[in-house]
């Protein structure tokens, strides 16, 4: 038996989860996990099942198109298997710590491929794990050097070509050319709950404002600022005594948390996007 994910979105109508089933079930498989969702604001129903199956998966994906023609599906079928991933950092390296030790304790399904990072600090981290490190620094402030960096990044990873793209403070705004070819499996940590706080200095716009709440909160990067597809959050207390240095310390735990957490999800094939929003199936 293989085991195999199946994710599916379309319009919401009665007999979908039995014909899926009954679809299952013919080909002789077996329901290990399934959750559905159906949202009536959009008219759409989502549904993930994890299933195992004695057939090859080409042949289980060449039968289940025509189921889902019959309901006008949009959906994908993925296999479980160890990710590739790439981290893109700057000079924080919490999250990147974070990432580098989940995948080396198998905490994560994923291997590290390759650190990118505008600075050269990581280098020895990289190192420690055994992770090729790419340092590309933007070699002055105007827009011609900007460019000539992100795409000498476009280029690392169009030849190391992961499955998985981590923004681990990586604190470069992208192009929309960069987010239109890379943006759907990449994931950004912010250091806000966001919407609040959206772009640069969170802490400090936050310290300012009075907040009682911090949080952190990790999406899918589109060519919109900190507005893409929201796939975790969580938050924190801080009181009037908190600086935006002790905010910043105290964000980091959750940063590290919240970024593991979605990118679990992801690799897990429990998220599915759309309408600039996600269902995330525990």
């Amino acid at each position: 038996m293989h085991r195999a994910v199946l994710l599916l979105t379309c319009p919401d109508r009665p007999g979908i989860v039995a014909d899926t089933a009954t679809w299952i079930a013919a080909g002789g498989g077996t329901i290990v996990d399934a959750g559905q969702y159906s949202d009536a604001q959009h008219g759409l129903f989502l549904q993930r099942i994890e299933f195992d199956h004695p057939e090859p998966i080409d042949a289980v994906r060449a039968s289940f198109a025509t189921v889902a023609r019959r309901w006008d599906m949009t959906w994908a079928l993925h296999v479980p298997a160890p990710a590739r991933l790439v981290v893109l950092t700057s000079w924080e390296a919490h999250c990147l710590y974070d990432l580098l030790g989940r995948c080396a304790t198998g905490d994560l399904a994923a291997s590290v491929a390759a650190v990118v990072s505008n600075h050269d600090d990581h280098r020895e981290a990289a190192a420690r794990f055994g992770v090729p490190f790419h340092h590309v620094p933007v070699g002055g402030s105007d827009d011609v050097a900007k460019a000539a960096q992100e795409a000498e990044v476009a280029a690392v990873l169009r030849e190391v070509a992961p499955d998985l793209i981590v923004l681990a403070r990586y604190m470069r705004i992208l192009s929309h050319g960069f987010c239109d070819e890379f943006g759907p499996r990449m994931i950004n940590i912010h250091h806000s709950f966001l919407p609040a706080f959206a772009g640069a200095r969170p802490y400090h716009r936050a310290w300012e404002r009075g907040v009682k709440l911090i949080g952190a909160t990790a999406h899918y990067v589109t060519a919109d600022l900190d507005a893409g597809p929201i796939i975790a959050q969580d938050v924190t207390r801080v009181s009037h005594a908190d600086s935006p240095a002790t905010m910043a310390r105290r964000g980091r735990d959750l940063e590290s948390l919240v970024l593991a957490t979605a990118v679990r999800a992801h690799l897990e094939h429990r998220v599915i996007a759309y309408a600039n929003r996600t269902v995330v199936f525990e």
